[in-house]
């Protein structure tokens, strides 16, 4: 029987959406199908660069695909934040996020992002600050710090990984519980802040232990405390901020993976999945413990109530100091 031209019309048209909705269907299931690119909010040598690589290394074969670290650092983690917001919401851009530019950068006056502009993954690693001193300062506890910045007032300078970030206002919280002053010094990361500190440029700072590990190990470093409530693992004979008489000073750090808004759920899900796989590898645990982090899994929903609690409580906190950006 002949086809009419409308009849052909219809058809050809049948056709097309067919292919099209399968098409789409093939996408949907295949991801990924091409590398993914994790954005690093620092330069490369602090806790988020690793945080970042450890996850790249881990998550490749999961995944089937290379993950690419990009390190994007500057401006209080904005430079990469606002480069993964513009980035298309298809989980092939990903930002790996540092806790202190994710919920004290955006109050600080100068950010092009909010937080509704990402949506969490998963949380991958946890870490205390550390009171780290350049290896040649004749101080040897949190104490003597005290006593040496009391007798030696504005002559201390102290790096940070920049105007406003978590080792900042640390050193904020340490000047106002021990009633001491310091010369706060900014830098670009904590890779930058770090090389100075080795070269003496800086006395003392304030950081995640994993990149500062193998210098304390070689002596170069000292550490005098740890800002948390109980010890690290990985330096258990390093006394608490308590420990030491100075309980007002408290600050953790978390490393999070987060993709631009409207990134579809089932690829959120998908890398929330593997994330949790990942961290419930006792390899990966113990690598982490090693460097003087912990391989702390949240879940999307559990990380956004988190960022949630963080960015009210630390939006206080910078308001109350009036921090502003560089």
């Amino acid at each position: 029987m002949s086809m009419t031209r409308k009849q052909f019309g219809r058809l050809a048209l049948a056709s097309v959406l067919a292919t099209t909705v399968a098409g789409t269907a093939l996408a949907q299931t295949a991801y990924p199908h091409k590398p993914i690119t994790m954005v690093v909010p620092a330069a490369a040598g602090g806790t988020t660069d690793l945080a970042a690589r450890m996850a790249a290394q881990a998550l490749g074969p999961m995944l089937g695909q290379t993950l690419v670290v990009e390190n994007k650092g500057g401006g209080n983690g904005n430079i990469a934040a606002a480069q993964v917001k513009r980035a298309e919401a298809d989980g092939y851009t990903l930002l790996m996020q540092y806790s202190g530019f994710h919920v004290i950068s955006p109050h600080l006056g100068k950010s092009s992002w909010e937080r509704d502009d990402f949506v969490p993954v998963a949380n991958v690693l946890s870490a205390p600050q550390i009171v780290v001193v350049r290896g040649d300062l004749p101080v040897n506890t949190l104490q003597e710090l005290v006593a040496y910045a009391k007798a030696h007032p504005m002559k201390l300078n102290y790096a940070s990984s920049g105007n406003g970030s978590l080792q900042h206002v640390t050193g904020v919280q340490l000047e106002q519980a021990a009633g001491i002053q310091m010369v706060h010094v900014p830098y670009k990361g904590t890779g930058p802040a770090l090389q100075d500190l080795l070269g003496g440029q800086v006395d003392l700072t304030f950081g995640t232990a994993p990149p500062f590990m193998p210098h304390i190990q070689a002596g170069k470093l000292k550490v005098l405390a740890v800002t948390s409530q109980a010890r690290l693992p990985s330096l258990a004979s390093v006394p608490t901020t308590a420990e030491a008489g100075l309980p007002g000073v408290n600050a953790t750090s978390w490393f999070a993976l987060f993709a631009p808004a409207k990134t579809p759920e089932a690829i959120v899900r998908k890398l929330e999945g593997d994330v949790r796989a990942m961290l419930n590898d006792p390899a990966f645990q113990k690598k982490a413990l090693d460097q003087g982090a912990t391989a702390d899994f949240m879940d999307s929903k559990a990380l956004g109530a988190m960022v949630k609690r963080d960015w009210d409580l630390w939006g206080k906190v910078v308001k109350a100091a009036n921090i502003k950006a560089d």
